[in-house]
């Protein structure tokens, strides 16, 4: 006999075992039950909640010949008839495929018939919004009065595409997603069914993968026990199943992210792409748990977030550590980023790419000029502050100090650099052609080299000032600073020796560098092309 799928082999068979609808399995049951039955039901709801199953079991109650509590028997002949997809009475109809006029044609001449056992025909029709305007219209008139022997059970994901004139002639029934508790309790008790041992954690994990839908779920688990046939389906084995990546990879790129690391952080990704992790999977999943560390920062000490974060105590706390080192502000534009990359990703063709990017728009919030970027640059000014800003010495004064504490509170003011009294002929013909050098480079050296600002450095060396940010950490590439080096080098006809060095955002370069500019009295400036 050819294996059953999970879905299909645990297909509910009672209204009991229906799970996540108690709201809608009460209504149908209490109709059956005291015989107000309707004529036409509009089914809707996401992916796998249970439409189509309860839609049958409907059709089953309906014409049982032992109805139990609105429940159907399962083993008189007419069940048993339903159940296995010989019943004359029960038509499935999809709409996807028999969308067009004529299908509805034929079902408006077969409803004129009634039924050759049991009381009522139910045609149940899949995927509805899939039907023409003209389908629609065809149906229309049936579907207002109908035969007191036939019932309508309109299935759809999409019921904004459904015309009003439809939708008002039913009774709409609106399924619920499926909650992470209900689905792993599901899944647990069908693994000891099956006589399977699965971690706690493991059922947790795919049921949240599931996103709401309990055929997703067993689907997802039949995969797992599939690759781990005749093993324990532990944890680490649905990660590896699925691609997914432990919940302590997360908060290690989370702390990578708050210290503004980028190398750290483009490197944790790196690790990930190795291990063959989905990449798609692994925005959806650091955002879900960013999700859960905004709960935490909003809860304020709620004994009962545990329930709402759906994670275990060890991880919760880990989660409150972490969270004590963040604010809601930051968490929520964090999330914002990356829901706007999951949106972009699914078909992207560069998917490492756009995480990348926005991996660095994380640790980088002066690349964004919306509100809660800027929140984002300020603290990090403030931090700075905090730190105190260090001036760079003048070179050439005659080692005068940078400055003098005044009293012990009150933090060193850097003074404006004093100018030397002869700059190198070399340095001078470099800082005089810099425009010309800067246009002859090639990108990206060439786009972070448009703000540098020339200085002078110990020895006569030239200096060249760049904003922290993206082009510090380009040049503190060893491999680029070399090329930068050999540019120069080459259009001064002479070995030159140069220094790289980065000024903080927000901070006063004047103020601490010798700007070249000033000496040879000419502005040094890089035409946009």
């Amino acid at each position: 006999m050819s294996y059953t799928a999970l879905y299909r082999k645990f297909r509910p068979q009672d209204f009991e075992s229906v799970k996540g609808q108690e709201h809608i399995v009460t209504t149908l049951r209490n109709q059956i039950k005291t015989g107000r039955i309707g004529h036409a039901y509009l089914f809707c709801g996401t992916r796998g909640t249970g439409k189509t199953s309860v839609a049958k079991l409907f059709a089953k109650a309906v014409n049982c010949e032992n109805p139990s509590e609105g429940s159907p028997c399962g083993e008189c002949a007419l069940c048993r008839a339903i159940a296995s997809g010989a019943s004359m009475n029960v038509i499935e109809i999809d709409a996807a495929s028999n969308n067009g006029v004529d299908n509805i044609r034929e079902i408006v001449e077969e409803v004129a018939y009634s039924p050759a056992e049991g009381k009522y025909k139910v045609y149940i029709i899949d995927e509805v919004h899939m039907l023409s305007i003209g389908a629609f219209n065809a149906l229309l008139k049936t579907l207002e009065e109908p035969p007191s022997y036939v019932i309508f059970i309109l299935a759809t994901t999409e019921v904004h595409k459904i015309p009003v004139t439809i939708l008002s002639r039913c009774q709409r029934y609106d399924f619920k997603r499926i909650t992470i508790d209900t689905i792993a309790d599901r899944l647990r008790e069908l693994m000891q069914k099956e006589d399977i041992a699965a971690e706690e954690k493991a059922l947790r994990y795919i049921a949240k993968t599931a996103d709401g839908s309990m055929r997703d779920a067993l689907s997802l688990l039949d995969q797992c026990i599939a690759f781990h046939y005749g093993e324990e389906l532990t944890y680490d084995k649905v990660l590896d199943v699925l691609g997914a990546v432990d919940t302590a990879v997360f908060g290690r790129l989370f702390e990578l992210v708050l210290a503004a690391d980028v190398t750290g952080c483009i490197g944790l990704l790196e690790e990930m792409v190795i291990q063959g992790r989905e990449l798609s999977q692994f925005v959806s999943d650091f955002t879900w748990y960013l999700r859960n560390l905004l709960l935490v920062l909003s809860s304020d000490g709620d004994s009962g977030i545990e329930d709402a974060v759906g994670v275990s105590t060890e991880n919760l706390a880990r989660l409150r550590e972490e969270a004590e080192r963040t604010d809601m502000d930051t968490v929520i534009r964090y999330i914002r980023i990356f829901s706007e990359l999951s949106g972009r990703i699914r078909y992207a063709s560069q998917k490492r790419i756009l995480i990348e990017v926005a991996l660095i728009k994380l640790c980088r919030p002066g690349m964004e000029t919306d509100t809660q970027s800027l929140l984002g640059r300020v603290r990090d000014l403030e931090k700075k502050l905090e730190n105190g800003i260090v001036a760079v010495p003048a070179q050439g004064s005659g080692g005068a100090s940078s400055g003098s504490v005044q009293g012990a509170s009150q933090p060193p003011v850097p003074r404006r650099a004093e100018l030397p009294k002869a700059v190198p002929e070399d340095v001078r013909a470099v800082a005089g052609r810099w425009n010309t050098i800067v246009a002859d480079m090639a990108q990206p050296m060439k786009t972070y080299m448009k703000g540098a600002r020339l200085s002078l450095g110990a020895d006569g060396r030239l200096v060249i000032v760049v904003e922290d940010g993206m082009a510090s950490d380009y040049l503190k590439n060893q491999e680029n600073k070399e090329q930068l080096k050999r540019m120069i080098s080459e259009s001064a006809q002479k070995e030159m020796e140069i220094e790289v060095q980065s000024v903080e955002s927000g901070r006063e370069y004047d103020g601490a560098y010798i700007d070249l500019s000033d000496i040879i009295h000419m502005e040094i400036e890089i035409e946009e092309e």
